[in-house]
């Protein structure tokens, strides 16, 4: 029973990390080296100075969607561990963290639906004067798909946990 809550507390910190990293990191969608957008902004690498330039990202109705999904995600997989930590303290012995799997569970579907859109409407999204087919999706937008299982098995994980002591 230690070994499953340390394992899941790990699994839902792992995921919650994954998680920020995928939402606030810069390289959501890589042009070249130099050249990548995220959710919130496009930054260019300018080798006089040494540092990454960004900018405002246009804000179309699918950036904005995916934005706050995002963030739902983020917010909810917060809430859910804070539940879980009041729950584990103050829940009598037999109950079910319904609500921690729940907060969870949610939190992946948010996630999972962020990435989809951004498969889906790329094109509106990083509506610019480049050629979309010479970008590639970058490694936050491979964490955010990571963490879509991740989410959602602990989410059920939680659900069927039950308090022992």
């Amino acid at each position: 029973m230690v070994f499953l809550l340390i394992s899941l507390v790990v699994l839902h910190l792992l995921s919650l990390a994954m998680l920020v990293i995928a939402t606030l990191e810069k390289t959501w969608w890589v042009w070249t080296e130099s050249e990548v957008s995220n959710l919130w902004h496009y930054c260019m690498y300018d080798n006089a100075t040494e540092a990454w330039l960004c900018s405002a990202i246009n804000q179309s109705d699918w950036l904005q969607s995916i934005q706050a999904l995002m963030v739902f995600s983020v917010v909810f997989s917060s809430i859910s561990f804070l539940v879980f930590l009041g729950q584990l303290f103050t829940m009598s012995r037999g109950s079910l963290f319904y609500i921690t799997g729940l907060c969870q569970a949610f939190a992946g579907f948010a996630d999972f639906a962020a990435c989809l859109i951004s498969t889906f409407h790329r094109k509106e999204i990083f509506d610019d004067s480049r050629v979309l087919n010479k970008g590639h999706f970058g490694y936050c937008f491979i964490l955010a798909w990571l963490c879509v299982p991740l989410l959602l098995v602990s989410g059920v994980l939680y659900i069927h946990l039950r308090k022992k002591q």
